[in-house]
């Protein structure tokens, strides 16, 4: 359990055992019976059963737990009036959660109060009736103060697993972009070196085999040549990301909205403007990552019928523009999510941009632009 959640239980406890105390005190005194001690003992044994002993769930409330508290409060109440006040304590566990309960406590004790109060004695004086609307007052702020807290302290728990969900998916991400920037050099260095290298004794021992065309170690030195060029050129495909292997980014994209539109039936198609020309390896994968991020945002939350993913060759930048007729979403109030943040991050990294445009019923436009010469 968090600390938070900690914490709140121990002023729930504390909140429990003070009002069991304070409200059973003058009513166990002036009884002066052994039965009513023990009721009240059993109200404590049975909250510290179910809210000491055990954590329920947030928001639960154990029927069991309300109808064994109810059962002891009854048996109080038919001592004496003067219990009614002490039987509400069963509400306690929900005043710190729910405003609505806590008021309803507090309301119920005063009234209680007033009519033992009236019945005892025939009449109510105007100093009770001042005393008991300040007191009210004073527990009805009490009960909104602790609720403020304890929902502060989950939404402020809610923010801690947001930032550490972000942080363990910008590590993933990091993880991941680490590892393909690596691939990417080695196949750079790869096809740079090895894989040049072996053209070249490929086309030495051509040369010479035609000039000793019976030279049967020369024919063996060519075959095993010609092998091991192949071998690298299937080494530097491999560190290349699958989806790249045919034809870049441009047919990436094209098989990325071919198969939204085959496994949801959403109109999805690419389009590709400008003049082609080559892209580092690593943009054309960011740019292929934020492709894939928001067409599974369109996906999933957008509700679209449409989806279109836009290449732009510009002179000095490369733009890709994904855009849905969704819902879309206000901006100002809705967080982006941690995919689209990383890919944000990994943008300016860059060097480029990454912008998000969207409004309630208008759809959503992400638009990633980055440098042609980005590396």
């Amino acid at each position: 359990m968090e600390s938070w959640e900690r914490s709140r239980r121990r002023w729930q406890h504390a909140f429990f055992g003070s009002w069991l105390v304070l409200t059973s005190a003058g009513p166990l005194m002036e009884v002066g019976q052994v039965l009513p001690v023990a009721l009240v003992a059993g109200l404590a044994a049975w909250y510290a059963l179910w809210f000491v002993l055990r954590t329920p769930p947030a928001g639960e409330v154990p029927l069991a737990y309300v109808a064994g508290g109810g059962l002891l409060c009854l048996g109080l109440f038919a001592i004496d009036r003067s219990f009614l006040v002490v039987c509400l304590c069963v509400l306690v566990p929900y005043c710190m959660d729910a405003v609505r309960i806590g008021l309803v406590a507090v309301l119920s004790c005063a009234g209680g109060w007033l009519w033992h109060s009236y019945h005892h004695g025939g009449s109510i004086s105007w100093t009770e009736l001042a005393i008991t609307v300040l007191i009210a007052v004073s527990a009805a702020t009490s009960v909104g103060y602790f609720s403020s807290v304890a929902r502060q302290s989950a939404e402020r728990k809610e923010l801690i697993d947001q930032l550490q969900a972000a942080q363990e998916a910008r590590a993933a991400a990091e993880r991941q972009a680490g590892v393909a920037a690596e691939r990417q050099r080695l196949a750079r260095d790869i096809h740079d070196s090895l894989t040049q290298g072996f053209a070249s004794v490929v086309m030495l021992l051509e040369a010479a085999q035609e000039r000793s065309p019976g030279d049967r170690h020369l024919a063996q030195a060519l075959r095993t040549a010609r092998e091991n060029l192949a071998e690298s050129r299937r080494v530097v495909r491999a560190l290349r990301p699958g989806e790249l292997d045919d034809g870049g980014l441009p047919e990436a994209l094209r098989r990325l909205s071919g198969r939204l539109s085959d496994e949801t039936g959403i109109d999805a198609h690419a389009v590709i403007t400008g003049a082609l020309r080559p892209l580092d390896a690593q943009v054309q994968v960011e740019l292929l990552r934020v492709a894939q991020e928001a067409v599974a945002n369109a996906r999933r939350h957008a509700r679209a019928e449409r989806v279109t993913l836009t290449l732009s060759y510009m002179e000095d930048l490369v733009v890709l523009d994904v855009h849905d007729d969704g819902d879309g979403f206000d901006p100002g109030r809705a967080a982006a999510g941690h995919g689209l943040l990383i890919m944000s991050e990994r943008m300016t990294q860059l060097g480029g941009t990454l912008l998000v445009e969207s409004a309630s019923g208008e759809g959503t436009t992400v638009v990633a632009s980055l440098p042609v010469g980005a590396r």
